[in-house]
């Protein structure tokens, strides 16, 4: 049996994530194991709905999918996770971004901050800031020159205490997708 189908067979359901952990041990921050990548599934989903969204597809057929997608992309998607005994409380993903060669350096690299969450019952204890922080250190491992990240306005005091800063230089637009 691969580590993918053990991970689909034991992880917990997504209700699991609702009843809350009484054990108070402090929280490790790691890269998930194959049998967690479930969990980090359940994170994605619950964030949805916490933001309002209402997913196409069912919660079964998003977390299969998605514990596939995560070795797919291992090369430029690297995810951390917090756990708290064994319980996986929140996430934390760096995008990797290759960047153009110049003549000075020839291999370069952006990151992406992305999907940093924590389930809401272990909020308000600088787990969010954690993760930040633990994302930025694999940034600078990787010797990537820069780090954005794209936040949420509750968010954007804790990405300020991490170093993040507002660039007049960093522009983006919206792209219309032109529905039919």
């Amino acid at each position: 049996m691969t580590a993918g189908e053990h991970a689909h067979q034991t992880a917990p359901g997504p209700r699991a994530l609702s009843v809350r952990n009484t054990h108070r041990d402090t929280p490790v921050l790691r890269p998930p194991e194959d049998d967690e990548l479930r969990s980090l599934a359940e994170l994605r989903w619950r964030w949805i709905l916490e933001n309002g969204g209402t997913p196409e597809i069912d919660a079964e057929e998003f977390a299969h999918a998605f514990v596939r997608w995560v070795p797919a992309h291992g090369s430029t998607h690297r995810p951390l996770i917090m756990l708290r005994g064994p319980e996986v409380i929140g996430m934390a993903w760096l995008a990797l971004v290759p960047r153009v060669p110049t003549p000075l350096a020839f291999d370069r690299r952006s990151g992406d901050v992305q999907c940093v969450y924590v389930v809401p019952w272990e909020r308000g204890h600088g787990h969010g800031g954690r993760l930040v922080e633990a994302v930025l250190d694999l940034a600078r491992d990787l010797g990537l020159e820069r780090v954005t990240v794209h936040s949420s306005d509750k968010a954007i005091p804790t990405y300020r205490r991490h170093g993040f800063e507002v660039s007049p230089r960093m522009l983006h637009t919206e792209i219309s997708l032109g529905e039919d």
